[in-house]
């Protein structure tokens, strides 16, 4: 059966090309058309195989060079070349082959006032001008000046036509020889003229098709650098923002808005990054590397658009890239949960190795009998190790402090006399750090929760009593580093007085123990203050907080208000109001503008700028000793105005997606409310998104393939108090200074009976901090051989 449809399907388009007969012709064209409505589409790829094309093609060549074209047969013959061209690749070559081009433009000449015969040949155009080689010869042979003839301003009639030609035309224009004559022609103008008569007279949106492939026709033109720069000749920024920017809601004009949106990116002047330099900030001296060269300003060679050459090649493989593939990311399309690579069967062989297969670690207790009866407070559960803040235990007398800490070091000293027999290399445990006399005063003192029960009242009263200067509290000055000036000492006080006033009980956490370690703490950036959150410590949050909920557009709103900037520059003050790289302060005096700092451990901002009243671009730095690699942030804000919504973007970030496009929002820390009892870093901001700006950065300044694309995280933040002071990060911000910390207080905080701490120095760092070696074992359960051996090994 299958020979015999073959063979009978080659006889059809055998006798499709010899005959001259016009009712055999219409017979056959009418069976191949019932043929190729039916079923999927093998039915067409079939009949492409046994040379279907081209005996379509040489039949309306014939009929078409005839004495008088019979319609009869054209139109019949069109509709089937439209459905098999679309699924034909080479479909452009073989018309171009067989001169199937030239008839087809100049029986659209001839019926320029025939509505039904132009509209068979503008289908047959459109499927021609899929290929770009094809496209670039009938732009040769004058096709768009004829449809140039067809599309007309707003009009009801012949709409059907106008559509077709407007489409006939986007394809055309995707040749880039095409482009460029349509730009020499003065096309770019005319386009414009006709968006804008299509979109002011089509109240209803009847005709939205129609604008759309006019709006394609300058997305193809300003794939060229001669296009763009017609485009922005032309005025059309203004143009297609003015005409878009009241429909960014409307859902029935998104095949309109999607390709505005394109437009406008693509052409936005792209310009380099505000800055000095592309290096760090900051430079590291690496032993055995050669010294860098002094950074050099950013030229505008650094930053040229030079991403697509005046070339006047075509071919196929051009076709235009999708450039917003950053724009509303489909959520249901991320993954919640990856799949298991393996049965889970086979998982619980594991089960003695990896506890989490089978544990429920939230749920584990201190077992009963303990020889330490440490207590769990409330606020301590998350961590499953008693902290030392434990009223129970750890309310000590200086004294008491000591003698616990003797009695655990000989604990620890005899045991390992009695291993070290039997293997020398095991040395003593470590002394105690730098930080003990701090830690012990901490005791003395008796911080914890007040007994009292009304913290929360006596700190908003000696708030309002002592009126506290928020930049010195938010932000203390390292008393160690800057111990010749008086600033220190009062910051000092200020903190000391803090902590007595408003005791509190953070689990895991000793304000003057930070202190004393971030004195010691040594940093490329040289930073002289701490953050607040590090020193007054944080509680998680007091409950799950869910992904924020997108919404839908808000990419688009933002680069619009971004395109705002460029052509109604009115209320843009464009002010450094903090920068690194400036040897002085820039933090502007005017009352309502906001104060920036990152001079501190884990900090970065690089540069803050003042867009508008209430909207700020901010920098961050590159990795030290490099050009690249950033998307950390973290910087106190201070200034503030209460229930005013401030908008901030992250201008230089550098991956292609991220997190903040599904619902991630920053973390936000203020100072008065850690001071009215709730330190905790909580996930804040709205009309979050990630998109790629205008800025760029030539490929020769990074020493990579291509150019250098930027993107910005742009969030909005309404601060819950005045003249507060907030930190603002992309994560919650861990130091090393925090590092140290609780390794100390973890040492404190176990069992010596049960468990093994010890701490050593394994190296320094090139930065000059020491490298902490931590030990962590079972103690053996008696001074038997056996157990002394087993915990040797």
């Amino acid at each position: 059966m299958a020979d015999q449809e073959a063979s009978g399907l080659q006889v059809l388009l055998r006798t499709l090309q010899r005959s001259s007969d016009k009712e055999s012709i219409l017979t056959i064209l009418q069976v191949l058309g019932d043929l190729l409505s039916v079923g999927t589409d093998r039915r067409i790829r079939y009949m492409i195989s046994k040379g279907g094309s081209e005996a379509l093609l040489q039949t309306l060549v014939d009929t078409a060079r005839s004495a008088s074209p019979d319609y009869d047969v054209l139109l019949p013959l069109f509709r089937l070349l439209a459905k098999v061209g679309l699924r034909d690749k080479k479909f452009g070559q073989k018309a171009l082959e067989l001169e199937a081009l030239d008839v087809t433009l100049i029986l659209a000449r001839k019926n320029l006032s025939h509505s039904q015969n132009l509209l068979h040949c503008l289908w047959a155009l459109r499927v021609f001008a899929s290929s770009v080689t094809t496209g670039a010869m009938l732009g040769i042979n004058g096709a768009m000046e004829l449809l140039f003839k067809v599309i007309t301003p707003y009009t009801q009639k012949r709409t059907q036509i106008i559509r077709a030609a407007a489409e006939v035309l986007a394809a055309l224009l995707k040749s880039k020889s095409n482009s460029r004559r349509a730009v020499n022609r003065g096309y770019v103008a005319g386009l414009l003229r006709l968006h804008l008569d299509w979109h002011h007279q089509d109240a209803a949106n009847a005709y939205v098709l129609i604008r759309r492939a006019l709006l394609l026709c300058l997305r193809h033109i300003a794939n060229l650098r001669s296009g763009r720069e017609a485009f922005l000749a032309a005025r059309g920024m203004e143009i297609l923002f003015s005409s878009a920017q009241n429909c960014l809601d409307d859902k029935c004009l998104e095949p309109i808005i999607s390709v505005v949106i394109q437009i406008l990116r693509q052409c936005y002047p792209k310009s380099p990054l505000p800055l000095v330099t592309s290096s760090s900030a900051y430079a590291f001296p690496v032993p055995g590397s050669i010294p860098p060269e002094p950074p050099c300003a950013l030229t505008e060679e650094d930053f040229e658009d030079d991403a697509d050459e005046e070339v006047d090649k075509d071919s196929d493989s051009e076709d235009t890239k999708e450039q917003d593939d950053d724009l509303e990311t489909d959520v249901n399309k991320l993954s919640s949960k990856p799949g298991l690579d393996r049965p889970e069967e086979e998982l619980r062989q594991y089960e003695a190795m990896c506890l989490e297969l089978s544990c429920s670690f939230e749920e584990l207790e201190s077992k009963p009998g303990d020889n330490l009866n440490f207590e769990e407070t409330q606020d301590a559960k998350h961590y499953h190790i008693p902290t030392v803040t434990s009223p129970k235990q750890y309310y000590l007398t200086k004294d008491q402090s000591s003698w616990g800490q003797e009695r655990e070091d000989v604990v620890q000293t005899s045991l390992l006399s009695m291993v070290k027999m039997g293997r020398s290399t095991v040395r003593p445990a470590s002394k105690r750090g730098p930080g003990m006399n701090a830690y012990q005063n901490m005791q003395s003192n008796g911080l914890g929760i007040d007994s009292s029960g009304k913290e929360v009242p006596d700190v908003q009263a000696s708030l309002k009593e002592d009126a506290w200067d928020i930049d010195v509290i938010s932000c203390p000055v390292m008393s160690a580093s800057l111990s010749n000036s008086a600033r220190p000492t009062e910051t000092a006080e200020v903190i000391d007085k803090l902590l007595q006033t408003h005791p509190k009980h953070i689990p895991f956490h000793d304000p003057h123990l930070y202190m004393a370690k971030a004195r010691r703490t040594r940093s490329v950036a040289d930073f002289k203050r701490m953050a607040f959150p590090d020193i007054w410590g944080h509680r998680p949050p007091p409950s799950a907080q869910s992904m924020l909920e997108r919404k839908c557009g808000v990419q688009r709103i933002k680069i619009f208000e971004d395109v705002r900037r460029l052509i109604e520059p009115s209320d843009v003050i464009n002010k450094v109001v903090f920068s690194l790289d400036e040897p002085w302060p820039l933090q502007d005096t005017a009352s309502d503008c906001l104060r920036f700092s990152s001079k501190f451990e884990s900090g970065n901002l690089r540069k803050a700028i003042r867009v508008r009243e209430r909207e700020y671009d901010l920098l961050v730095n590159t990795d030290v000793n490099s050009s690249q690699h950033q998307q950390w942030f973290y910087f106190q804000v201070s200034g503030m105005r209460a229930a005013v919504p401030y908008r901030f973007n992250v201008i230089n970030c550098e991956k292609p997606n991220s997190q903040f496009n599904y619902g991630m929002q920053p973390t936000v820390y203020s100072v008065k409310e850690a001071l009215l009892g709730r330190p905790t870093w909580i996930r804040m901001g709205y009309e979050i998104c990630y998109y790629k700006n205008h800025y760029r950065q030539r490929a020769a300044v990074m020493g990579g393939a291509s150019e250098k694309c930027f993107y910005t995280l742009t969030f909005v933040v309404t601060f819950p108090h005045n003249e507060d002071a907030c930190y603002l990060a992309y994560h919650y911000p861990y130091t090393y200074t925090a590092l140290l910390t609780h390794l100390d207080i973890l040492e404190r905080s176990v069992n010596p009976k049960q468990v093994y701490f010890r701490q050593d120095i394994l190296c320094q760092t090139l930065g000059g901090n020491s490298c902490p070696l931590v030990t962590i074992t079972a103690m053996p359960e008696s001074n038997s051989a056996d157990h002394l051996e087993q915990f040797r090994e």
